[in-house]
């Protein structure tokens, strides 16, 4: 029999009902659903892959443009990792406790309801993710092309082109295969933290040679706003602390290995982020800093002479990984959401031969793709910001209402209460604080989260819809299962 027929018949067998009575699709004894492949070494990849990408290089322009001295934006970095970490912190009890793909999405569900949580879905999905993955982007091509334009910015198209080539690429590595994906990451993961390591021991030696005449509290800004701006810069660059919750059912032994892997991806991050500021601002001035949107290029061209080629090469590399990393995990999310029947049917499928969620890739990917029709790196990230802190707010918050609403979930891990509480004002802080220094930012992003009340009142909670448009619906989702070859996956029970 051809291998076409045969494929045919073993994924065109009668749909068998799984407890929540939804339609699946058995190959055998197979079973097709996403599989845990990750060990405890993937999972703090992904992490640190996903957090170190674009913000050290870019945003090291950003908090030092709103705190005005060195030493006061080196506190921000140092608070910024602090932060992260009680947030990463907190994620690893939720993570624990409710142990689905989708992280504080998830978490949402759970103890708010569907409402709150289709916001969050749809900020993070909409806004957080192919924003984010748009600017990393948009870093990677930046820094590849700056050799080639040593005294001047890249062209933009040309820059938007490349950008658009590493998005696509790297969504035909995440529908190929988990292991290609997590291997890519892996990979990058060890240039990029290289390329730091080469840095920080330039900068050691630099502070050896009594080259610290940089490091004063002049001109420190002592607008409160301000400062709250700065965090934005500091946070986007951590970014990512929480994305190995997006895909735990793919990891193994998720209750040992989640919180090993933040835990030790977070001080690791942390570390390397202060060092490499204090590194920067060995050679560089505060002026250098602010007219550069390549710090590390103008930190190489300063000190390795006709070797300084070697750190854009790295930083390309660095930031190629982390968009790999949003772009792996980010495809979850919408997964995820799809199976809580919040986003398209189609999403909730995997591949039949890959195992991959192919739609979901693809529709990440694709929303990437219409970000890059915008420039400016700052405003991107001050988009990126309210949204993100707002919302991972929200879930930290799922932690104290959960232990008084459900105090019998079991929790392999439990928090003292003091951090997620720590935590909820900082956020307030960080969201409610640049609404006043920033309110244009700020406003385009409360009318992108508000954009989700009406989605969700036509899209998901009008259930009766007519019979043509479901219909329609129907034949839509069919053929494009057809055209992805992908099926809906096994429930697991």
């Amino acid at each position: 029999m051809p291998s076409s027929e045969r494929d045919r018949q073993k994924y065109s067998e009668v749909p068998e009902k799984d407890g929540a009575g939804q339609n699946v699709v058995k190959s055998g004894d197979d079973e097709i659903c996403l599989k845990a492949k990750m060990s405890l070494l993937n999972g703090i990849t992904v992490i640190v892959g996903s957090i170190i990408g674009s913000g050290i290089f870019v945003s090291p322009t950003g908090v030092l443009l709103n705190t005005g001295s060195v030493n006061l934006s080196l506190i921000v970095w140092v608070v910024s990792g602090v932060f992260s970490m009680v947030g990463a912190y907190c994620y690893a009890e939720l993570g624990c406790m409710i142990s689905k793909s989708g992280a504080d999405y998830a978490y949402i569900m759970e103890t708010f309801g569907p409402f709150m949580a289709f916001i969050r879905l749809w900020i993070e999905c909409m806004i957080v993710r192919p924003c984010s993955q748009a600017i990393v982007a948009l870093t990677f091509s930046v820094y590849v092309l700056k050799p080639f334009f040593p005294e001047c910015q890249p062209p933009e198209e040309p820059v938007r082109l490349l950008a658009v080539c590493c998005i696509m690429v790297l969504t035909f590595v995440n529908c190929w295969d988990v292991k290609w994906a997590t291997r890519v990451q892996d990979v990058f993961t060890y240039a990029k933290l290289l390329a730091l390591f080469i840095i920080i021991i330039t900068g050691l030696v630099q502070l050896f040679n009594g080259h610290t005449e940089y490091f004063t509290f002049e001109n420190t800004n002592a607008d409160v706003t301000k400062i709250a701006l700065s965090f934005y810069s500091g946070l986007f660059a951590y970014n990512g602390w929480n994305y190995l919750n997006f895909i735990i059912e793919e990891l193994k032994d998720p209750i040992r290995n989640l919180p090993r892997a933040i835990a030790i991806s977070c001080t690791l991050v942390t570390v390397v982020y202060v060092m490499t500021n204090v590194a920067f601002y060995t050679t560089l001035s505060v002026n250098e800093v602010l007219g550069s949107e390549a710090v590390a290029v103008t930190f190489a061209n300063r000190l390795y002479g006709y070797m300084a080629w070697i750190i854009p090469v790295f930083v390309a590399l660095s930031t190629f990984g982390a968009v790999n990393g949003i772009l792996l995990t980010s495809s979850r999310l919408f997964y995820a959401g799809a199976c809580e029947g919040q986003m398209p049917e189609i999403l909730t499928m995997i591949q039949i031969k890959k195992l991959t969620p192919t739609p979901a890739v693809l529709c990440m990917a694709l929303l990437s793709l219409l970000y890059l029709s915008v420039s400016d790196i700052f405003a991107l990230i001050n988009y990126v910001g309210f949204a993100t802190w707002l919302s991972i707010g929200v879930a930290v918050l799922c932690l104290p209402w959960l232990r008084w609403a459900q105090p019998n979930l079991p929790r392999p891990i439990k928090v003292n209460l003091v951090f997620p509480i720590v935590y909820i004002i900082a956020s307030l802080f960080v969201t409610i604080v640049p609404m006043i220094a920033s309110p244009k930012e700020t406003g385009y992003g409360c009318l992108m989260i508000f954009s989700s009340v009406p989605v969700y009142l036509i899209f998901i909670s009008w259930r009766k819809k007519p019979k043509p448009i479901q219909r329609a619906l129907g034949v839509a989702t069919h053929s494009l299962q057809k055209l992805m070859m992908v099926v809906r996956p096994q429930t697991k029970q």
